[in-house]
């Protein structure tokens, strides 16, 4: 099978839907006119729970079982009442479901203890999905999240290898046992040893490592990396440094000075070499956090090219980012959207400022002077007092600290300010991480903010198109 696009929004209890772990059932929210679903009198709040007499734990199940034209799916209608239909379907023709989630049995969740797990750093008083650890191999496959595979029973294994559910995406963390064990905890060889059974079946991943300082890198990190080399299945391996919070005690460090990230470049880069020599892709990827604390001062003559990057498939891991905005910022300057953009800033004496997380410092600076925009677009960059610890990307920034921020820079400000927020602060029912609206943020900040979109190629237009508004 082949992945779909991932799903969207930012908690992961939101693909888990109306889940029902004892009785599952898929809820049906669309039902699309003049086709069998409609044609069989399916509405919206009715649900399918079964096809063939073979139970819909998951959409997987549900695109695995109703590919053939006829089908009889067991529902529960808007009375509550069971029954079981046929279905019949012209060859390229869909059914017209639309379902509500993707797991419709509750996911799965995780039974490990990672010493550097980001959900357990969280502080008190989020929503309650916040705080969902899953390790699910459905979202893994769905939507790319990483999983441990520590939970996998022998039927899931089964089933991973019938509907060839691949490509997965696994925390590899490292290959030595002792040191696994050290940041998984007691299942940590569980999962290994269900990668082994995979990766033998033919499954592919593509894994991750979180670099703990004293624990997985260094020659540890060379270790790891030479044993997933020797396993072809495992098609790239991302390198990401530990995140923590102020609301921990075990984590003071990561790996923000330049020596310690520059070491990190430097153990990678032989594996890189020989994956373009041999594989013709560099395979594995470090994080672009090391990058960036590794050349603070010249970081865009180090940020590699753009075909080192693939697909981008790492990008929501923080792997190719700088390379992205970087590339699309110059593609906006070639357009002439930066230009024009500038044109309306400064006809209407107006500043825009893009609100940013700490990360973009050293890119973004290079970029404004670089395009010679300072006077009428700045950066305005937000620390992270909500999480604090060394969180800085702009997408986990709160609806508080960014409302101190703004609050802060239009009592200093002098002339008309137009402050800008990427859309990847709110997620799909528009709340900031602390539970904000925008309007809730608007008040804080005592000023008007515009949501933009989080590409310079297009959040150029889109404040020239609220300055000419």
């Amino acid at each position: 099978m082949e992945p779909r696009p991932a799903y969207p929004g930012s908690d992961i209890a939101r693909a888990a839907g109306a889940a029902d772990v004892q009785f599952p059932r898929a809820p049906i929210c669309a039902v699309a006119p003049d086709s069998p679903a409609d044609d069989a009198g399916f509405e919206p709040g009715c649900f399918l729970t079964s096809v063939d007499g073979q139970p819909l734990r998951d959409i997987i199940d549900w695109r695995w079982k109703s590919s053939d034209l006829a089908i009889e799916v067991g529902y529960i209608d808007l009375d509550g009442e069971a029954g079981e239909v046929q279905l019949f379907r012209d060859p390229g023709e869909d059914w017209g479901f639309e379902f509500d989630g993707l797991v419709f049995d509750g996911v799965k969740q995780c039974r490990n203890a990672c010493t550097f797990c980001f959900m357990r750093q969280l502080p008190r008083g989020m929503r309650s999905s916040l705080y969902l650890r899953d390790d699910d191999f459905r979202l893994s496959f769905l939507v790319g999240t990483f999983v441990t595979l520590t939970n996998l029973n022998a039927e899931d294994e089964r089933r991973i290898v019938e509907q060839r559910i691949s490509p997965l995406r696994v925390s590899l963390q490292a290959s030595d046992p002792a040191v696994r064990a050290r940041l998984i905890g007691r299942h940590a060889q569980h999962g290994i040893d269900a990668l082994e059974r995979l990766l033998s079946a033919g499954i592919q991943f593509h894994a991750q490592v979180v670099l703990v300082p004293g624990e997985n890198d260094g020659d540890a990190l060379v270790d790891t990396l030479e044993w997933a080399w020797q396993r072809p299945g495992i098609l790239e391996v991302g390198i990401v440094p530990l995140g923590f919070t102020r609301h921990q005690d075990a984590f003071a460090r990561s790996f923000n000075d330049a020596s310690a990230s520059r070491d990190v470049l430097d153990a990678v880069a032989p594996f890189q070499e020989r994956g373009l020599r041999e594989r013709q892709r560099p395979w594995v990827h470090a994080a672009d956090e090391f990058y960036r604390n590794a050349w603070p001062q010249d970081l865009l003559q180090h940020v590699p090219p753009a075909p080192f990057y693939g697909d981008f498939g790492m990008f929501e891991d923080g792997i190719g980012i700088i390379r992205s905005t970087v590339d699309d910022w110059r593609r906006a300057s070639r357009s002439g959207a930066i230009r024009a953009c500038a044109a309306a800033l400064r006809s209407s004496a107006t500043v825009a400022y893009l609100v940013s997380g700490l990360a973009q410092r050293e890119y973004l600076d290079a970029l404004v002077e670089e395009s010679g925009i300072a006077d009428c677009f700045r950066p305005l960059y937000v620390r992270n007092d909500y999480f604090g610890g060394n969180v800085d990307v702009t997408g986990l920034l709160t609806g508080t600290d960014i409302a101190r921020a703004v609050r802060r820079t239009v009592e200093g400000a002098r002339h008309e300010a137009l402050f800008a927020v990427l859309r990847v602060v709110f997620n799909d029912d528009g709340l900031t991480l602390d539970d904000m609206l925008l309007e809730d943020v608007e008040r804080a900040a005592g000023h008007p903010l515009r949501v933009v979109s989080c590409s310079p190629l297009e959040y150029f237009d889109d404040i020239a198109a609220l300055v000419r508004a």
